[in-house]
């Protein structure tokens, strides 16, 4: 049975996988690679929870309790007694590798699970990076972590049953929703969800329809929470090409092809709300 849990990377995804495991109960330990990042991630993490306060979701005792089972580090060492580590750093496949080949050196349990929260690269590529392919799995979380309840599952060719039942019983320890998938660039979502996003793009780039009307079309004719420029804004801009290339390169289809005004905003540092704008101005 899974105890200690490890996250390397406290961003976005992994403030909100850090968050959620301490709230269940479980032992974690975080690693960001130095001191103002893990200020950072702590900042993120404390924000959170006193959201959920707010909202009467959490009490000062849940968060008390949360923060209490949370350890910050910057030595990736101190992940050695792990018994699952998810990794949740910047969506490259060369810097993922790089953990994962660390990770394998540094966790010392033999059957301990080593996870990637990669939302594209297949984890056969990530698996490889190790000694031990068999404790390799995906389990993409998505955003933000604390809400949305649904966790895709994704096994190489060569990971073992065992850490694929180990895993989705520590996601639906999380309170999340498991789905499973095969190895293939995108999975589930993405693979369904990045070509209606980069379609928006290019409707926007050909001046068919202005950003506000294409994600009014999407909310008020759809019925859809959020309009696609806007979920764009949301994921980052950057993550979103970097998704799409990992499908383009695995599929080599023109739909999964990140459009140039993709490729031109992301090179300006317009990456969406965390940059205060993109598709939208968030006044940051």
């Amino acid at each position: 049975m899974v105890e200690r849990v490890g996250v390397v990377g406290c961003g976005l995804m992994g403030s909100g996988i850090a968050e959620m495991a301490a709230r269940s109960g479980f032992d974690v330990v975080v690693q960001e690679v130095d001191d103002g990042r893990v200020d950072a991630g702590r900042r993120k993490i404390e924000g959170s929870l006193a959201r959920g306060l707010r909202a009467g979701k959490l009490s000062e005792d849940d968060i008390a309790a949360a923060i209490q089972r949370m350890r910050f580090v910057t030595d990736l060492g101190e992940l050695a007694d792990r018994q699952i580590v998810v990794e949740a750093i910047v969506e490259e496949e060369d810097a993922k590798k790089q953990v994962f080949t660390a990770l394998d050196k540094v966790v010392e349990d033999p059957a301990a699970i080593l996870a990637s929260n990669t939302s594209s690269i297949p984890i056969m590529k990530l698996g490889m990076a190790t000694g031990r392919p068999e404790q390799v799995i995906g389990i993409h979380f998505f955003n933000p972590v604390p809400v949305l309840k649904l966790v895709e599952l994704v096994s190489s060719l060569l990971t073992s049953g065992e850490t694929a039942e180990r895993a989705a019983r520590f996601a639906e320890a999380l309170g999340k929703h498991v789905i499973r998938s095969q190895d293939r660039a995108g999975f589930v979502v993405n693979a369904l969800l990045i070509p209606y996003l980069l379609s928006a793009i290019r409707m926007l780039e050909s001046g068919f329809a202005t950003a506000e009307d294409i994600d009014a079309g999407m909310v008020e004719g759809c019925a859809h929470p959020m309009g696609p420029l806007a979920l764009t804004d949301l994921i980052g801009l950057d993550t979103t090409k970097a998704v799409a290339e990992s499908l383009y390169e695995e599929f080599r289809e023109q739909l999964y092809a990140p459009p140039p005004l993709l490729v031109r905003m992301v090179e300006a540092g317009l990456l969406g709300r965390k940059s205060g704008r993109g598709f939208h101005d968030y006044g940051m």
